[in-house]
């Protein structure tokens, strides 16, 4: 697991050993980025399930101007703080917030943040059929909170698995879906603010 581009480009990122965390793969990542360009740049991003915080510290490389990193392991959270410290970026361009996602979002809401990118790539769902899904994803896209964490024109990158079919509540505007294996990577839209592009 590295970084693919910018001023880190090919560092390697240091992760814990064992099962509990799935890193966005590097071929998936790069995709990402280059589907989303100068939109990095400059931009406050917002990063929910972060793990060990590899999509976080891509857009910081990238020319972020900070970054906020939300999960419960803080085993997670110290490989975050280490890759962060050996990169050089900026001391005050990331936060760690150790906690539950869902909390973060709530108290994010009542503080009034706003973000330009919002990332998740949860733990993957299973393959649900005749049945909406119960995934960490799905509800993500069913918190009524989230889509006013969005600044205008923002946009939402939600990673999931292709055998976890989505339910799209209608707050929802998909601007890009991308594919690759089982990853579905999928940039959405705040319908308010899709409406006014």
């Amino acid at each position: 697991m590295r970084i693919t581009g910018g001023q880190a480009a090919r560092r390697i990122l240091k992760a814990p050993k064992g099962l509990d965390v799935r890193p966005t793969p590097d071929l998936v990542k790069q995709a990402v980025f280059n589907s989303l360009g100068e939109r990095v740049v400059n931009a406050r991003v917002l990063e929910l399930f972060a793990g060990t915080g590899a999509l976080s510290l891509e857009c910081l490389s990238r020319g972020a101007a900070s970054a906020v990193c939300v999960g419960k392991p803080s085993r997670h959270a110290a490989f975050l703080r280490h890759n962060f410290q050996s990169m050089n970026f900026p001391a005050g361009s990331l936060e760690i917030r150790t906690q539950d996602v869902f909390t973060a979002i709530h108290q994010l809401s009542a503080a009034q943040a706003r973000f330009d990118l919002i990332l998740a790539d949860p733990p993957y769902g299973e393959k649900n059929v005749n049945r909406r899904s119960t995934s960490w994803a799905q509800r993500l896209l069913d918190d009524p909170l989230l889509p006013g964490l969005l600044a205008p024109s923002g946009l939402f990158v939600l990673g999931h698995a292709r055998r976890d079919t989505l339910t799209l509540p209608s707050v929802w505007s998909e601007h890009k879906a991308l594919k690759h294996g089982d990853t579905m990577m999928r940039m959405l839209r705040a319908v308010s603010e899709a409406a006014s592009q």
